[in-house]
Protein backbone atom coordinates (compact mmCIF):
# COMPACT_ATOMS: atom_id res chain seq x y z
CA UNK A 1 0.00 0.00 0.00
CA UNK A 2 1.79 3.71 -1.35
CA UNK A 3 1.55 6.15 0.85
CA UNK A 4 1.94 9.38 -0.56
CA UNK A 5 0.49 12.99 0.10
CA UNK A 6 -1.29 13.41 -2.94
CA UNK A 7 -3.76 10.43 -2.09
CA UNK A 8 -6.96 10.18 -0.10
CA UNK A 9 -7.95 8.71 3.09
CA UNK A 10 -10.63 6.70 0.98
CA UNK A 11 -7.93 5.32 -1.65
CA UNK A 12 -6.39 3.78 1.37
CA UNK A 13 -9.18 2.65 2.84
CA UNK A 14 -10.02 1.16 0.00
CA UNK A 15 -7.03 -0.83 -0.73
CA UNK A 16 -7.18 -1.79 2.46
CA UNK A 17 -10.99 -2.94 2.12
CA UNK A 18 -10.25 -4.74 -0.67
CA UNK A 19 -7.79 -7.09 0.63
CA UNK A 20 -9.89 -7.65 3.79
CA UNK A 21 -13.43 -6.86 3.12
CA UNK A 22 -14.95 -7.28 6.33
CA UNK A 23 -12.18 -4.57 7.72
CA UNK A 24 -11.80 -0.99 7.38
CA UNK A 25 -9.83 1.54 8.61
CA UNK A 26 -10.54 4.97 10.00
CA UNK A 27 -8.61 7.57 9.96
CA UNK A 28 -8.27 9.83 13.52
CA UNK A 29 -6.76 13.12 14.66
CA UNK A 30 -5.26 12.12 17.84
CA UNK A 31 -2.77 8.63 18.33
CA UNK A 32 -4.97 5.95 20.72
CA UNK A 33 -3.02 3.36 22.82
CA UNK A 34 -3.32 -0.46 22.20
CA UNK A 35 -6.39 -1.55 23.24
CA UNK A 36 -7.81 2.00 23.26
CA UNK A 37 -10.39 3.22 21.04
CA UNK A 38 -10.78 6.38 19.52
CA UNK A 39 -13.85 8.98 19.84
CA UNK A 40 -16.01 9.65 16.95
CA UNK A 41 -15.66 13.28 16.95
CA UNK A 42 -11.79 13.02 16.28
CA UNK A 43 -12.32 10.98 12.77
CA UNK A 44 -10.92 12.82 9.70
CA UNK A 45 -13.08 12.99 6.91
CA UNK A 46 -12.23 10.23 4.21
CA UNK A 47 -12.09 12.95 1.12
CA UNK A 48 -9.11 14.85 2.93
CA UNK A 49 -5.77 13.60 1.22
CA UNK A 50 -3.31 11.87 3.59
CA UNK A 51 -0.72 15.43 3.18
CA UNK A 52 -3.59 17.55 4.80
CA UNK A 53 -4.12 14.91 7.17
CA UNK A 54 -0.25 14.40 8.93
CA UNK A 55 2.42 16.68 10.23
CA UNK A 56 5.25 13.91 9.01
CA UNK A 57 5.28 14.04 5.39
CA UNK A 58 7.26 10.04 4.90
CA UNK A 59 6.45 8.31 1.68
CA UNK A 60 6.30 4.93 1.35
CA UNK A 61 5.18 1.08 0.50
CA UNK A 62 3.27 -0.14 3.91
CA UNK A 63 3.41 -3.59 4.01
CA UNK A 64 0.09 -4.82 4.82
CA UNK A 65 0.01 -8.86 5.42
CA UNK A 66 -2.91 -11.42 6.26
CA UNK A 67 -0.52 -12.60 9.62
CA UNK A 68 0.01 -8.94 11.34
CA UNK A 69 -1.43 -8.09 14.45
CA UNK A 70 -3.95 -4.98 14.28
CA UNK A 71 -1.78 -3.08 16.76
CA UNK A 72 1.47 -3.47 14.51
CA UNK A 73 -0.59 -2.50 11.82
CA UNK A 74 -1.90 0.68 13.77
CA UNK A 75 1.54 1.13 15.38
CA UNK A 76 3.31 0.97 11.28
CA UNK A 77 0.91 3.83 10.35
CA UNK A 78 1.36 6.28 12.86
CA UNK A 79 4.80 5.64 13.62
CA UNK A 80 6.25 5.25 10.20
CA UNK A 81 3.57 7.84 8.62
CA UNK A 82 2.29 9.88 11.14
CA UNK A 83 -1.54 8.41 10.41
CA UNK A 84 -3.84 7.33 13.64
CA UNK A 85 -5.61 4.45 12.05
CA UNK A 86 -8.25 2.09 13.92
CA UNK A 87 -9.45 -0.82 12.33
CA UNK A 88 -12.70 -1.96 12.58
CA UNK A 89 -14.53 -5.30 12.05
CA UNK A 90 -17.95 -6.04 10.33
CA UNK A 91 -20.12 -7.55 13.44
CA UNK A 92 -23.50 -8.87 11.80
CA UNK A 93 -24.62 -5.22 10.05
CA UNK A 94 -22.69 -2.79 12.41
CA UNK A 95 -18.70 -2.00 12.23
CA UNK A 96 -16.94 -1.92 15.70
CA UNK A 97 -13.83 -1.12 17.05
CA UNK A 98 -11.15 -3.85 17.38
CA UNK A 99 -9.81 -2.86 20.65
CA UNK A 100 -10.57 -5.63 22.31
CA UNK A 101 -9.12 -8.19 20.10
CA UNK A 102 -5.76 -5.93 18.98
CA UNK A 103 -3.53 -8.93 19.05
CA UNK A 104 -5.44 -10.89 16.31
CA UNK A 105 -4.04 -10.81 13.09
CA UNK A 106 -5.81 -9.16 10.30
CA UNK A 107 -6.79 -12.76 8.79
CA UNK A 108 -8.45 -13.53 12.05
CA UNK A 109 -10.25 -10.14 12.33
CA UNK A 110 -11.56 -10.44 8.99
CA UNK A 111 -12.30 -14.40 9.03
CA UNK A 112 -13.92 -13.13 12.56
CA UNK A 113 -16.07 -10.39 10.02
CA UNK A 114 -17.33 -12.68 7.67
CA UNK A 115 -18.72 -15.40 9.61
CA UNK A 116 -20.39 -12.91 11.82
CA UNK A 117 -21.72 -11.09 8.90
CA UNK A 118 -22.72 -14.55 7.29
CA UNK A 119 -24.50 -15.55 10.34
CA UNK A 120 -26.54 -12.20 10.65
CA UNK A 121 -27.75 -12.87 6.92
CA UNK A 122 -28.89 -16.02 7.82
CA UNK A 123 -30.53 -15.28 10.58
CA UNK A 124 -32.52 -12.30 9.52
CA UNK A 125 -32.97 -13.19 5.18
CA UNK A 126 -35.15 -16.05 6.00
CA UNK A 127 -37.49 -13.90 8.58
CA UNK A 128 -38.80 -11.89 5.59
Amino acid sequence: MVISDDKTLKDIQREFNDKFPYLKIEFYKTHHEPGEGSPVQERLDSEMTIGEARQTHEEGDLRVQSNMKVKTLEQNFSEKYGLHVQVFRKSGNLWIQTTSTDEWTLNEQNRKGGSSERAYQEKYDTEE
